[in-house]
């Protein structure tokens, strides 16, 4: 699953210049998340490599508000600290913070994806969960992020113990950025997923770790548009169901697709009409996550055939990308979800319905108790306490008891 990620075009950094890059990333209009929902459909983009368009520029044309930056790698030379493709140090890079502050400045924001399929991955290199999870930090930290990709492709997909740092740092940095909207992306087979991705997911399980999306790439592997991405998907939502012992609408709610636009690695071709096929799936079953790579490849070819650069299939620039603006919804969600009701004194009755649990999980229309009062969840959540606005705005306030 190369993805045509390591064919780097150019750096155009005449368009990435990092104007105000202290002032951006530091302010605190710019570290304000966006809703989880543009997180969950942010297209995958490289700032540095493969001829990167002007995010702006994408977000003017298309309502677009958010990127999935890649990739977080180890150093090409070996060690335990953050880089951008092997190669810049996260701690004195100034190019990618120029690309995140034009975005901020625009009124996006950007996820983080850390692995990929090309180069050495931290989990790798860095030994320890401790030890990993301090080197994403690091990313975390710099660029005031809200959320972050797992991308756990070849060969680290493979390697148990570098597979159980990246998790186990995964669970670390959601403890220690409260909030933070952490998602898995995995290989994608007809089936689901392979014998490595389920023992991925089993091993999330075993030490307790719940991201906000299990996604899968259903590309490179034998598909054949749309409706071969669909069934894979289908698969896969079984396979979240028996491994993790979730209900349908809870695994469909963590399950997300992460497709590839044009034409892929193994010369399998998707049109926007096979993306249309995945939306129509996706929304229509409440997935919680779509995505695809890349934005570097939303334009037709023009004077190239490089599939690192364009799509290799007829398109408008930036028609795959109108379908992440789509699943995010037609409108910019709000930043800070208005409250939904006007909180009443406490006290004035008895609570039968259980105390609110910060370790458990809730889905759509569970019930508890919380300060006296009775909430019932819109939607699932997990260690976002009743009576807190928080993110989402997810528990519904029904009076005191």
């Amino acid at each position: 699953m190369r993805r045509s990620r390591l064919a780097a075009v150019g750096l155009a950094a005449a368009t990435f210049a990092a104007t105000a890059v202290s002032l951006v990333l530091g302010a605190s209009s710019a570290t304000a998340a966006l809703s989880n929902n543009w997180y969950a459909a942010a297209p995958y983009l490289m700032p540095q490599s493969n001829n990167p368009p002007d995010p702006v520029t994408v977000m003017n044309a298309t309502g677009l508000k958010a990127f999935q930056l890649a990739f977080i790698l180890a150093p090409n030379g070996g060690g335990c600290s953050p880089t951008w493709d092997g190669t810049s140090a996260v701690s004195s890079d100034t190019a990618v913070a120029g690309v995140i502050s034009r975005i901020r400045g625009a009124g996006g924001d950007v996820s983080v994806s850390v692995g990929g399929y090309g180069g050495t991955k931290l989990g790798q290199t860095c030994g320890t969960v401790a030890a990993t999870a301090a080197a994403y930090q690091q990313v975390i930290t710099k660029y005031s992020l809200k959320a972050i990709d797992f991308d756990l492709e070849e060969p680290e997909y493979e390697n148990t113990a570098a597979i159980a740092n990246e998790l186990g740092a995964a669970k670390t940095l959601q403890a220690n950025n409260p909030g933070l909207f952490v998602s898995v992306t995995m290989p994608g087979t007809a089936a689901g997923t392979g014998w490595f991705g389920t023992q991925l997911i089993d091993q999330a399980k075993s030490i307790g770790f719940t991201p906000n999306n299990f996604s899968i790439m259903p590309f490179d592997g034998g598909f054949n548009g749309g409706s071969s991405q669909v069934s894979a998907l289908e698969a896969f939502h079984g396979l979240l169901m028996s491994h993790l012992g979730w209900d349908s609408a809870t695994a469909y709610a963590h399950e997300g697709f992460s497709g590839m636009n044009g034409k892929s690695d193994a010369a399998e071709m998707f049109y926007t009409s096979d993306f249309q096929t995945v939306y129509d799936y996706a929304t229509s079953h409440g997935l919680g996550r779509f995505t695809f790579w890349s934005v570097n490849r939303d334009r037709a070819c023009v004077g190239t055939t490089d599939n690192g650069v364009c799509s290799n299939v007829p398109q408008n620039d930036w028609d795959f990308t109108k379908f992440s603006v789509r699943f995010a919804g037609a409108t910019p969600p709000q930043t800070t979800p208005p409250v939904t009701t006007t909180p009443t004194t406490p006290g004035g009755g008895t609570c039968t319905a259980a105390e609110w649990d910060r370790t458990k999980v809730y889905v759509k229309d569970n019930v508890v108790s919380h300060n006296s009062h009775k909430w019932t969840a819109k939607w699932w959540t997990q260690g976002e306490e009743p009576g807190t606005t928080g993110e989402w705005g997810v528990w519904q306030d029904n009076g005191a008891c």
